[in-house]
């Protein structure tokens, strides 16, 4: 491996670690606890704390879910509030 690729391997991960902390410590906060959740068909719909299906939601940052620190944060971002 060259020097070159070395250095961005290791910047690569330094930002995966990073990453990872951001998302453990928004998922971990209770006032980031606004579940953006992508459906089936593409959808990405936010569920709050009390809603019907909000405990069993799960984020997946793979599937390009995330946590939304409020409904204003969700809704600039495209997301829509679940119907149930």
């Amino acid at each position: 491996m060259t020097k070159s690729a070395f250095v961005g391997a290791a910047a690569f991960s330094a930002i995966l670690i990073v990453t990872s902390l951001v998302s453990a410590s928004a998922q971990e906060s209770d006032a980031c606890n606004i579940k953006g959740n992508v459906s089936t068909r593409g959808e990405r719909i936010y569920h709050v704390p009390g809603q019907k299906y909000y405990e069993e939601t799960r984020i997946s940052a793979s599937h390009g879910e995330r946590w939304f620190c409020s409904e204003e944060e969700a809704r600039a971002a495209g997301w829509r509030r679940s119907r149930v």
